[in-house]
Formats: C-alpha cells, sequence, structure tokens
C-alpha cells in the first residue's frame, strides 16, 4: 500500500520520502512504486516523460527520523496492528507534518489518536488496493479533526486524480464493513466447497460488475491484514465479523496472497 501511495502522489508531481524498516524494505518499496508508474506508462495514463519525472520523486529512506522535518503531508501505511500504528504515528507526527494521515482500512481514528499530542491535524486516508487502479479514497473524520484538516485530505486526493467520500469514525467506517463481510462470506463458500475461488470471484466480476472477485482482492490485499480487520471487527461488532477457520488456517501456513506467492490463487 506505501508503495501505490507514493506512486499516485509522484504521478501528481509531489515529492515523497518513502519510509520503510531498512534500507532494504526501503528499497524494495522504491521498486514497487516504479513498476507501478511504468505500468501507468505502458497503459498510456501518462507519458515516458512524466514517467521518468514521478521515478525521480520518490526517495526512499530506513527511518522516520530520517524524513524532512515539516512536510505538507505524512501518511502512516504499516499493517493494521494497533500499537504498531500508534507507535509509527507518534514518530510521524514528531516530523511535526502539516497533516497527519493514517491509511487504517478499520481501526478507529480516535482511539489512533490517543498518543497524538494534536489531534486536530489528524485524519484517516483510506487507499484501496491496486492504489494506481481504484479512483477512490475513504477520509475519515475523528472527533478532534480541524475543518483545515478534513478540506486539506479532500484537496490532496484530487490533485492526485481520485474522489474522497467523507465518513465518521467507526469501526470498519463504511468499505471495509462493507468488503469484509463479502470476502469473509466468499471464504466461508470455498471452505464449504460451494465452488472454487475462481468461479466465485467469475460470478461477482461478470455478475455484479465488481472490476475484481472478493477472493483475488483478499490475494491482492494479504491474508494476513484480511485476518487483522476481521479480528478487529469482530470484536467491535460480534460474531457475524468472525474469522472463517480457512482463513486463519492460510494465515498460519504462510499462503497470505500474492506477497507469499500463494493464497487462493497462485501468484
Amino acid at each position: 500500500m506505501g508503495a501505490g501511495i507514493a506512486s499516485v502522489l509522484a504521478k501528481a508531481g509531489i515529492e515523497v520520502e518513502l519510509i520503510d524498516v531498512t534500507p532494504e524494505a526501503a528499497d524494495s518499496g522504491l521498486a514497487s512504486a516504479r513498476e507501478m508508474i511504468d505500468d501507468s506508462v505502458a497503459r498510456g495514463r501518462i507519458t515516458p516523460g512524466d514517467g521518468q519525472a514521478a521515478k525521480r520523486s520518490i526517495k526512499p529512506l530506513a527511518a522516520i527520523a530520517d524524513a524532512t522535518p515539516r512536510p505538507r503531508l505524512a501518511i502512516e501505511a504499516v499493517p493494521e496492528r494497533f500499537e504498531l500504528k500508534t507507535e509509527t504515528l507518534a514518530a510521524a507526527e514528531r516530523l511535526e507534518p502539516s497533516l497527519l494521515a493514517t491509511n487504517t482500512s478499520g481501526i478507529s481514528i480516535d482511539d489512533l489518536a490517543g498518543g497524538l499530542s494534536d489531534p486536530s491535524r489528524f485524519i484517516g486516508m483510506h487507499f484501496f488496493n491496486p492504489v494506481p487502479a481504484i479512483g477512490l479514497v475513504e477520509v475519515v473524520l475523528g472527533s478532534a479533526t480541524s475543518e483545515e484538516a478534513r478540506a486539506a485530505a479532500i484537496g490532496i486526493i484530487g490533485e492526485i486524480g481520485k474522489e474522497a467520500v467523507v465518513v465518521k469514525d467507526a469501526p470498519g467506517f463504511a468499505s471495509s464493513r462493507l468488503g469484509i463481510v463479502l470476502g469473509l462470506e466468499a471464504i466461508r463458500m470455498v471452505e464449504q466447497e460451494v465452488a472454487a475461488p475462481e468461479d466465485i470471484d467469475r460470478a461477482m466480476v461478470l455478475g455484479y460488475r465488481h472490476p475484481v472477485g472478493p477472493l483475488r482482492l483478499t490475494d491482492m490485499i494479504g491474508l494476513d491484514v484480511r485476518l487483522d480487520i476481521a479480528r478487529n471487527l469482530e470484536a467491535h461488532y460480534g460474531d457475524r465479523f468472525a474469522p472463517p477457520p480457512l482463513l486463519e488456517q492460510m494465515v498460519a501456513e504462510g499462503r497470505l496472497g500474492k506477497k507469499s506467492g500463494r493464497g487462493f490463487y497462485r501468484w
């Protein structure tokens, strides 16, 4: 997700610092972002010259402390684990960004804001995978989010050629609550041998005009990420969000989807 977000910001002419936990991880993220930019060039969405400029606009870093102070925007896009997110956000806030955002797909904005000194500048900016292809960003308002932060987030989303939907803070927001229900039910159908993953996905693509089926999307997002989201929503809303045993089994076996080479599909 971080690489995808970096690629769309860079294509809009914004200078980006892409931060990960090691130099090798940061370089890997840079390579992924450049591949996404090259794909946009190949599809004719941007010119080769703009693609080269975008790739030059992304700088990999291995520590938040090495980032340029007082950026226009800092976006946290680490895995859906509360302690990791709050630790990362606290470090990012020390850079004194004008706008601090989390890319969480389901954790409460107010809960994440608890460790921040100025939650008025904090907002949810939930991008969708694959970031370059999906034209939506969900803007999530915490109880302390200022009108200035709301306007700044919507402005940046428009600047990168995407559209914003604004929702109030609630676990799962709007999109994840709906999307995870579909994904979990599709996994239960595989578990019960109702149909093969390919046929379940084909039904949603052809019958409901989804751009990608729920099981292929789960592979793209990461089964471990989907499991974290399901467990978080189960804690708030009860058994209807309980993860299927098949999902827990596949994560335990390391079948995480695209990033591990195998999930419901082989990659």
